[in-house]
């Protein structure tokens, strides 16, 4: 009889094993694909997680910023594949909402619908859509005074309000004041590139949009220092190299400014 009980125990072995993988380590399991650039991947194991969990805001956000990576490396060159990236993006802002919906009260469910937001107002045209532009611009400003999450977190909430006004205040501004975009502001972009900065040194991506930022203003001494600090800084974002490829060839364009 112990030997049958010893059977049936080592029998059911596989079965408890996959029922003792909790959303906690499903996310941990995605994370790891996401630091490996694989994004597909990671999402499996975000849905796995949903499964399990569907209320977890750590588990939407993710999911969230899943759909983001993808959808940003989607091809577009025909009408059906830009659909088909939009509707990522969608995809992508209906998780965010669900994230800040479970977690009012975390910066990074603020910080991931104003990214899927952003990224469908960039696909639209940002002054085609300055109602979603004003509620990215708005979602992380409460990123920010909620204040939460850590410093990673927190910088990226800087960088991206940054890039927000770097992109709108491209525009003439009676033009998009019209439109309630007057609120732009190149100046103020770079402030909030400092900030993100100072919170998360060694980004590729901020001192390349820094560098932007500071051509504008004709501070071509900065700039420059910032596209060799974006040279030197270590690959973290799957589009790290593209970007450095970028600031290497702004370096060289700006080299007698």
């Amino acid at each position: 009889m112990k030997k049958l009980n010893i059977v049936f125990l080592f029998l059911l072995l596989p079965f408890f094993t996959l029922q003792a993988q909790t959303a906690g380590e499903l996310i941990s399991e995605g994370d790891s694909y996401y630091k490996k650039f694989d994004n597909q991947k990671a999402l499996e194991f975000y849905k796995k997680a949903e499964k399990l969990e569907p209320g977890n805001y750590e588990v939407l956000w993710r999911i969230s910023r899943a759909y983001v990576d993808i959808g940003e490396h989607m091809p577009s060159s025909t009408d059906e594949q830009k659909d088909e990236q939009l509707n990522t993006y969608k995809k992508a802002l209906e998780y965010a909402e669900k994230a800040v919906k479970a977690a009012p009260d975390k910066s990074v469910t603020y910080l991931r619908r104003a990214i899927a937001n952003g990224r469908i107002a960039l696909y639209k045209g940002v002054f085609s859509v300055a109602s979603v532009v004003n509620s990215v611009k708005a979602d992380l400003e409460k990123a920010i005074e909620l204040g939460n999450g850590g410093n990673d977190i927190q910088a990226i909430a800087h960088y991206v309000l940054a890039r927000t006004h770097a992109k709108t205040s491209e525009k003439w501004k009676p033009a998009r004041s019209v439109l309630g975009l007057g609120w732009a502001d190149n100046e103020i972009a770079i402030k909030e590139y400092k900030k993100a900065i100072e919170l998360k040194p060694d980004f590729v991506m901020f001192y390349v949009d820094y560098a932007h930022s500071l051509i504008r203003e004709d501070d071509y001494e900065t700039a420059r220092k910032m596209l060799k600090k974006a040279l030197e800084s270590p690959v973290e974002d799957e589009d790290d190299s593209v970007r450095k490829q970028e600031a290497k060839d702004l370096l060289e364009e700006i080299k007698d400014e």
